[in-house]
């Protein structure tokens, strides 16, 4: 803190001890605070690649990440799109790609697996539709290799990324509860988490149906009400310039070494699967075991849905639209203002538009991501030197404090650098929707693109409340990325 800044609370009649003695730090961390989600998830992969082109274009851009996720399968299955036929042939063929720029992505960041290492990897399920591959004598590689995954010494949750039909999954639990005691079934279960992208078979409903305490991810009904359409949906009001078909060839497919050259042209949408995994990359907003927290993947509440508000009549492929019968992790709307640049002044300023649906919930980071994406195809081809790296952000207080009603309190990014020495431009903002505190919260005369925000008049409340501040740094390479910490404030009566 600066001797100008001190001067500035102390004018305001306000102490130190005010601004940091009273905010003790809630040593109460859930899996999922700011420090635990840099944590690398485990993930298992269910594709119906072939069906579509966009598994392919998912897979391309989860490679480029492998270093910040410990994969432990890549499940060729089918879905209600691609009935009879798996197509592990098609996954090896993304990695002998991923093989040829494996070097140049550890000049960047290490811990890359090697080619051969993800090989081992991939598995098949069985290529039949829905619940006609589950049930007795229904096993496959690809379930059986889901159960030694769990039944692993690693007491980190297993995360099945859903990209198809959930069918493998389903397979997997009912020999989990056929052959082992309820207790041993109970803790298997227990660590799975689950993000499907939408219902693409009949084992779906089944499963939530049969495992009422799984912890699962889905919008249920019509594609096109789903949260995920978002990573690909034009969108009226702003700026679609980084999904169109020119960003991707010029950022993706061309110039960018075997990978880019191997990422498909859109045929539905560009990458409808990477919502599956895109909240478990760690950039210090993505929060996966907390959906209400949001991320990159969107934002998702615990709920049981009415059949009624459903889009059952939407695009399913014919998945049938059934009713819920307990509560999951669903569809969320975030209201949402973005941020413009502008030339003179404070280069931001709060645009003109306002959207609030679900998909807002994931759309609002799309600029960020589709950048952080660019920047690792720049990896495989590319010097240390000639590429861009993202900043590191830090903060001069705890991730996690606590406030009094009418408390003053401040918000700071002190530490935060870059790696290549790039300038960084700040921005913090309340996520409301992500607390239980469901109004906005001013940072009173203070601009929020400054490093440091203070003087923050804690509000009055009745019970105690939480509050989450985003900071957002952001470098001026090219292309421009973005890291994120996440400062829950907890208000206090």
């Amino acid at each position: 803190m600066t001797t100008n800044m001190i001067s500035k609370l102390l004018s305001l009649g306000l102490s130190l001890s005010l601004l940091f003695g009273n905010n003790h730090v809630n040593n109460a961390k859930t899996q999922d605070s700011a420090i635990a989600a840099n944590e690398k998830h485990r993930v298992i992969v269910l594709t119906d690649i072939e069906a579509d082109p966009d598994d392919t274009q998912s897979l391309i851009r989860l490679l480029l990440y492998a270093n910040s996720l410990e994969i432990e399968g890549l499940i060729a299955t089918t879905s209600t799109h691609q009935k009879n036929r798996v197509a592990p042939e098609s996954i090896k063929n993304v990695l002998t790609a991923y093989g040829k720029v494996h070097a140049n992505l550890e000049k960047h960041e290490q811990g890359y697996p090697t080619e051969a290492e993800l090989l081992k990897l991939v598995k098949q399920g069985l290529p039949e539709y829905g619940m006609n591959a589950v049930g007795e004598g229904k096993d496959s590689e690809g379930s059986d290799w889901i159960i030694e995954v769990l039944e692993k010494d690693d007491e980190r949750p297993v995360w099945i990324s859903v990209w198809g039909g959930v069918n493998t999954l389903a397979q997997a639990l009912f020999k989990i509860r056929k052959t082992k005691s309820k207790s041993d079934a109970k803790k298997l279960i227990s660590k799975l988490r689950v993000y499907t992208i939408s219902d693409q078979d009949d084992s779906g409903i089944w499963i939530r149906n049969e495992f009422p305490d799984l912890f699962y991810i889905v919008s249920p009904g019509g594609y096109f009400n789903a949260t995920w359409i978002g990573i690909n949906q034009v969108v009226k009001g702003i700026d679609n310039a980084e999904i169109s078909n020119d960003w991707l060839t010029e950022n993706i497919q061309q110039n960018h070494g075997p990978l880019g050259a191997l990422y498909p042209d859109v045929a539905y949408g560009m990458e409808g699967d990477t919502p599956a995994y895109l909240s478990l990359i760690p950039n210090g907003l993505n929060a996966p075991n907390q959906p209400n927290w949001g991320g990159w993947g969107g934002r998702y509440e615990l709920y049981q849905p009415k059949l009624s508000d459903l889009d059952t009549k939407g695009f399913t492929g014919g998945v049938p639209v059934e009713a819920e019968t307990r509560p999951i992790w669903t569809n969320a709307n975030d209201q949402y203002t973005p941020w413009v640049y502008q030339n003179y002044g404070r280069p931001i300023q709060a645009d003109s538009n306002t959207f609030n649906d679900n998909k807002v919930t994931l759309w609002r980071w799309r600029d960020d991501f589709q950048n952080d994406f660019a920047a690792r195809m720049d990896w495989c081809t590319k010097s240390y030197k000639e590429a861009n790296h993202p900043p590191v952000p830090a903060l001069g207080h705890p991730e996690e404090f606590t406030v009094k009603s009418g408390d003053i309190f401040s918000l700071d990014a002190s530490g935060t650098t870059d790696p290549d020495g790039d300038n960084l431009s700040y921005l913090w903002f309340h996520y409301v929707e992500a607390g239980t505190y469901k109004k906005e919260i001013s940072f009173g005369p203070y601009s929020p693109n400054l490093y440091n925000v203070h003087t923050i008049t804690a509000p009055k409340v009745t019970q105690r409340q939480t509050a989450h501040f985003i900071l957002k740094v952001t470098d001026k390479g090219t292309p421009a990325l973005s890291k994120y910490k996440r400062v829950i404030v907890t208000i206090e009566p």
